[in-house]
């Protein structure tokens, strides 16, 4: 781990720690035992479920990556994509931000492309991520007896509002993706200038960032591919929700007796949480989300934390055992493969524009 790594670690551990110690002196009567009785008292078969939607959505990762795949590699199979895609996430869960580089590594190894083809991907794909989960919590937020149904409606107004900035954060990357596909070279080099006057290396790697955004566009072979993309992206949120539900309604009690519609408040809260994560122990995402079943579900301190910790757990780490497994079957190694994937780019960006 370089220095940068190291320093960016200590921040993020200080500021949960912080957030931790401010959370539970709120709770000045929380009951440690009472948690513990509240996790032991769990469906297990409901968790089980929960880890199967996960791995059914990580089956369409790779089923979509496929779609994306079809105008270079047609006969690529969604099947032979599922592995590097589990093992690309647990590289996630276990080394944090330095290895999200390890599935569009792995993915373009293996069907022999240059890297910065599948990082062009990597990059579209999130904005088919952020499309689909806001149609979800739109859906959610203006249907007329979704959320208004929470325990708190005073806060049905700030999720309204939260429901307009992600239709303009949508729209607004939706036009910046059409005005890099159409004219990607200009914006480029117009980025260039701009930044190179702070830096000519942040202006160089910046640029070649939007031509990779721009050629990961061009993975998108007309409206079918386009229609297939997005209901592909939207019904693996919907799983995710499912998945969600199925942890929450696991403690049978009515205070997470929480509909689908209301379980995207809590998608929504882990993802802003995410920002904040430490490799291995997350976190931030915990931290959200227990405070949203806390303040927006009345959910008592005890059973919120459990809960948190165990949608931690099921959404995002129940990938580790099957990736290792994975992993030490191809005999791979995770921080080696992390540390050749930011090799590769770094030396992709090196280069010459093109």
């Amino acid at each position: 781990m370089d220095k940068k790594r190291i320093v960016a670690s200590a921040v993020v551990f200080l500021i949960l720690a912080v957030l931790v110690y401010l959370q539970y002196r709120h709770w000045q009567t929380f009951d440690w035992g009472t948690f513990w009785s509240q996790t032991h008292r769990i469906s297990k078969i409901k968790v089980l479920r929960g880890i199967g939607f996960i791995y059914i959505a990580y089956v369409l990762r790779a089923l979509r990556w496929r779609i994306f795949l079809k105008p270079v590699r047609p006969k690529a199979t969604t099947m032979e994509l599922v592995a590097p895609t589990l093992i690309g996430f647990t590289g996630l869960a276990l080394l944090g931000r330095a290895g999200e580089f390890i599935r569009p590594y792995l993915i373009a190894r293996r069907q022999q492309l240059p890297l910065s083809s599948q990082l062009a991907v990597w990059a579209v794909e999130r904005i088919f991520d952020v499309g689909a989960f806001t149609v979800l919590i739109v859906l959610a937020i203006f249907l007329p007896s979704a959320l208004p149904a929470i325990p708190h409606p005073e806060y049905y107004r700030h999720f309204q509002e939260a429901g307009f900035l992600l239709i303009a954060l949508v729209a607004g990357l939706a036009v910046g993706a059409v005005v890099v596909r159409r004219s990607g070279d200009a914006v480029a080099l117009w980025v260039e200038r701009r930044l190179g006057h702070l830096s000519s290396n942040l202006g160089h790697r910046m640029a070649q960032k939007v031509r990779e955004f721009g050629a990961g566009l061009d993975t998108i072979h007309g409206p079918l591919s386009m229609l297939w993309l997005t209901l592909v992206s939207v019904g693996m949120w919907y799983i995710i929700a499912l998945a969600y539900k199925e942890v929450t309604h696991s403690y049978g009690v009515d205070a997470l007796e929480i509909p689908v519609s209301q379980i995207l408040i809590l998608m929504g809260s882990s993802m802003v949480g995410s920002m904040l994560q430490l490799p291995a122990v997350g976190g931030g995402s915990q931290m959200a989300t227990i405070a949203a079943l806390s303040s927006v579900f009345d959910v008592p301190p005890e059973m919120a934390a459990s809960c948190g910790i165990l949608l931690w757990l099921v959404t995002f780490a129940a990938v580790v055992p099957l990736g290792l497994a994975l992993a030490h079957h191809e005999r791979l190694s995770l921080r080696k493969l992390s540390e050749e994937s930011h090799r590769a780019e770094e030396a992709e960006i090196s280069g010459p524009p093109t």
